[in-house]
Formats: C-alpha cells, sequence, structure tokens
C-alpha cells in the first residue's frame, strides 16, 4: 500500500540569492522534485528583495504542496549589517512558510554538513557529491545555494527517520509531548513497519 508522499522544502535563504531545493520521499524512496535559485538584484530596495523573496515562497509552496519546510540557519559573521540583512531574509521565508501552515526547522550549516556527508567540515563540492549519490542524479548545479537548499531538506528528512531527533522536531512545532516509545508509537503511527 502506497502512502502519500512527504514533500519537504529547504531554504538556503539571502539578500541576493536565495536558494530552494525539494525532496519526495514515498515509502523509503527519495527523489528530487525540484531545484533552484531566486536571484535578486542589488540595486532593488532591500524591502522590496523581501517581498520577492515571500512571494517566490508562497510560489513554490502552492505549487509543490510541502508538508515540511526547513531553512538553514545563518552563521555569524563580523559584518553586522549583514548580519541583519540575511537575519530578515530567514524570518521573511519563515513568514511565508507559516502563512502557509507550517512551522520552518532551522538547522545549523555544520548539522547539515554532518547529516549529509557524515562531516561537519566538509565542502561544498562534498556535499554536491553526496546528494547527486544519494537522490540518483547527474546532473551539475550551476549555483551553490540550489545545492545547499537540497541539503537543508534531505538533513530534514533524516533528523525526521531519527526517531529521537523527531521527537525534538514534533516539541518545537508544539505537538503533543512524548514522554515515552509507547506514546511516540501513538502520535505517529506511520512510523511502524
Amino acid at each position: 500500500m502506497s502512502s502519500a508522499p512527504q514533500v519537504i522544502l529547504g531554504i538556503d535563504p539571502g539578500t541576493l540569492v536565495m536558494g530552494y531545493g525539494l525532496i519526495s520521499v514515498r515509502n523509503g524512496t527519495i527523489s528530487m522534485l525540484e531545484m533552484g535559485i531566486l536571484k535578486l538584484s542589488a540595486k532593488e530596495d532591500h524591502s522590496e528583495r523581501l517581498h520577492l523573496i515571500f512571494k517566490k515562497m508562497e510560489s513554490l509552496m502552492k505549487i509543490h504542496k510541502p508538508t515540511h519546510v526547513a531553512i538553514e540557519a545563518p552563521f555569524f559573521g563580523k559584518n553586522v549589517q549583514s548580519m541583519l540583512k540575511l537575519g530578515r531574509a530567514q524570518g521573511v521565508a519563515i513568514a511565508a512558510a507559516m502563512a502557509g501552515g507550517l512551522m520552518a526547522t532551522e538547522y545549523a550549516p555544520r548539522k547539515i554538513k554532518q547529516s549529509i556527508t557524515g562531516n561537519g567540515n566538509a565542502t561544498k563540492e562534498q556535499v554536491w557529491k553526496m546528494l547527486q549519490c544519494t537522490l540518483k542524479f547527474e546532473e551539475e548545479s550551476p549555483y551553490m545555494d540550489a545545492t545547499d537548499a537540497l541539503a537543508v531538506a534531505l538533513c530534514h528528512h533524516y533528523q525526521l527517520s531519527n526517531p529521537l531527533a523527531a521527537i525534538t522536531i514534533q516539541k518545537k512545532a508544539g505537538k503533543k509531548k512524548v514522554t515515552s516509545w509507547e506514546t511516540f508509537l501513538s502520535v505517529n503511527p506511520d512510523r511502524i513497519k
């Protein structure tokens, strides 16, 4: 019996380039649905760029109807202005997910690399090669922002597949508190094989 696919939208937020990647998980088979970027002009007003990020998120959610949204948390840099702008872009992406009825789960870049390659210090190229191997496709990505977003989506799938991590994700999403395996199984009947 085939279950409904789980669709995960991964986002790599940015004020000039926002990467996005979507994967589908059905009966244990993971496949890439789409990946790409939203390229924003540096000449545009910052608030207009934020509006375009929101509209792109709305569009992706309308087309693919994701069941989960995962977003890369910003790393901390030395340029305060850049960090503020990146935080705004991330906030708009999270707000768009929430407007669509979904919570966005954040992952640190190191956690994403660890989840995909087993090495939190992996290079972007190593992450990309592992994505190609795992998702079984050969095409090259012209933009690392898109591959980063695809990695965020796959990282989220791995976290959902890990019962202990799934409990943490559910608690953050405000779902029923899980205190035992019996409760976990009653809350997640689809996880029983």
